[in-house]
């Protein structure tokens, strides 16, 4: 009897310790592409029909210029007007606060798409400081768009989005920002196999369609 239960517990502990494994680290994939080439809207729609959470780099920052008290708001304002990109520890600081946030809140929301990050190679060197055996990341997804259809679109949003940062001056700062910074990041982890690229220059509904099927390969 004993023995039984003993063998029980024994074969239920490999399992327990693999979800409080997956619980306690983030599975995370990077959503990288130039600035209005979808990331946020096909990041909504995988939320919708996936079990991942959506952070965006960018959101986060904005949100944390916007909070009253932030000591680093002020800081945080200069470099998005400039198209510049924000110190590393502040913005993996928020992305790390706001997973162990979902997490704690629902053991099941370990899988999150972190969009617009990392965008150069000091971000990534962070990343890999600060959450290096903490979170794995399964691969990036590399929407591919080209410059003018990305500025079009961000000029159109900018009518109502209310961002400080979309309008042609700041659009082609953060476009040779991108092409200077981000891209050697995505050739980076191309060497390693683990980017999914995907048309973006499309209509909604056709580039998600190509989304799903790269999540549905994956798992």
């Amino acid at each position: 009897m004993i023995g039984r239960l003993f063998g029980n517990v024994s074969q239920r502990v490999p399992s327990l310790l693999y979800r409080v494994s997956l619980m306690m680290k983030p599975q995370v994939v990077f959503v990288l592409g130039g600035p209005g080439a979808g990331k946020g809207t096909q990041c909504s729609k995988i939320v919708e029909s996936y079990n991942y959470t959506h952070l965006s780099a960018g959101d986060l920052l904005r949100a944390e210029r916007a909070r009253e008290g932030s000591e680093f708001g002020q800081l945080i304002g200069n470099y998005i007007k400039e198209g510049k990109i924000v110190p590393v520890e502040i913005t993996i600081n928020l992305l790390k606060k706001a997973m162990e946030e979902t997490m704690q809140k629902d053991e099941k929301k370990f899988r999150f798409l972190i969009d617009g990050f990392p965008r150069n190679e000091d971000n990534l060197q962070g990343w890999n400081n600060v959450m290096d055996g903490k979170a794995d990341v399964k691969f990036v997804l590399f929407f591919d768009c080209g410059n003018e259809v990305c500025i079009d679109r961000c000029l159109e949003r900018g009518k109502n989005s209310g961002r400080t940062d979309d309008n042609r001056e700041s659009l082609e700062k953060r476009i040779q920002t991108y092409l200077q910074s981000t891209q050697p990041i995505i050739k980076l982890y191309e060497k390693h196999g683990k980017v999914r690229t995907v048309d973006a220059s499309r209509s909604v509904d056709k580039v998600f369609a190509d989304v799903k099927a790269i999540l549905d390969k994956e798992g």
